[in-house]
C-alpha cells in the first residue's frame, strides 16, 4: 500500500496499479528495457494488474517473471471493461496508467490517473482524463516509489 497526503489534493491510499500494455509498457509488443524490474519493485507496495487487448499477441510472454495479474480483454467494449475492472477493485485505491482512447474511462475512474506518451503517442482524450502526464512507464512507477514527487506535482 502507498499512502500519501497531498496538500490541497487529498489523501491517496493506493493498493492497485492498473496499466495498459501496448503503447504504455511496451513498444510494438515488446516491454521497454527496465520496466519488468520496476514493476517487480513496485509489486512490493501495490498489486499490479495489466489489462490489454494484446494487439501484438506477446503480453503473456513479455510479462513472464513479473509479479502481476494479466487480463487479456476479449470481445468489444474494452474501454468499459477497463473502467469496470478499476471500479471492482475500488477505484479510489487504484492508480491507472494508459495512453489510448480505450484507457480514458479507466484513467478518469481511478483515484489517480497517469497518461504516458511513447512512440505510439497519447490520445488527447487519455491526456484529458489524467491527473499526471509522464514520458515513460518508468517515470510513472518512480512517482509511486518516491511519493514526494507526487506531492510536488499535485499539491495546490
Amino acid at each position: 500500500m502507498i499512502n500519501v497526503d497531498i496538500p490541497g489534493f487529498g489523501l491517496l491510499e493506493l493498493e492497485h496499479f492498473v496499466t495498459d500494455f501496448s503503447g504504455t509498457l511496451s513498444e510494438d509488443g515488446r516491454v521497454l528495457p527496465g520496466v519488468r524490474e520496476k514493476l517487480n519493485e513496485l509489486s512490493n507496495n501495490l498489486r499490479i494488474h495489466v489489462l490489454t487487448s494484446d494487439t501484438f499477441g506477446r503480453a503473456k510472454y513479455e510479462l513472464e517473471g513479473v509479479s502481476c495479474v494479466l487480463q487479456v480483454l476479449e470481445g468489444e467494449g474494452h474501454v468499459l471493461q477497463k473502467e469496470r475492472y478499476v471500479m471492482e477493485l475500488g477505484a479510489n485505491t487504484v492508480v491507472a496508467l494508459g495512453n489510448g482512447n480505450n484507457d480514458t474511462r479507466m484513467l478518469k475512474a481511478a483515484g489517480l490517473g497517469i497518461s504516458v506518451c511513447l512512440v505510439e503517442g497519447c490520445s488527447t482524450e487519455a491526456l484529458a482524463a489524467s491527473r499526471i502526464f509522464v514520458r515513460s512507464p518508468i517515470d510513472a512507477i518512480d512517482l509511486l516509489l518516491n511519493p514526494k514527487r507526487l506531492i510536488a506535482t499535485l499539491r495546490v
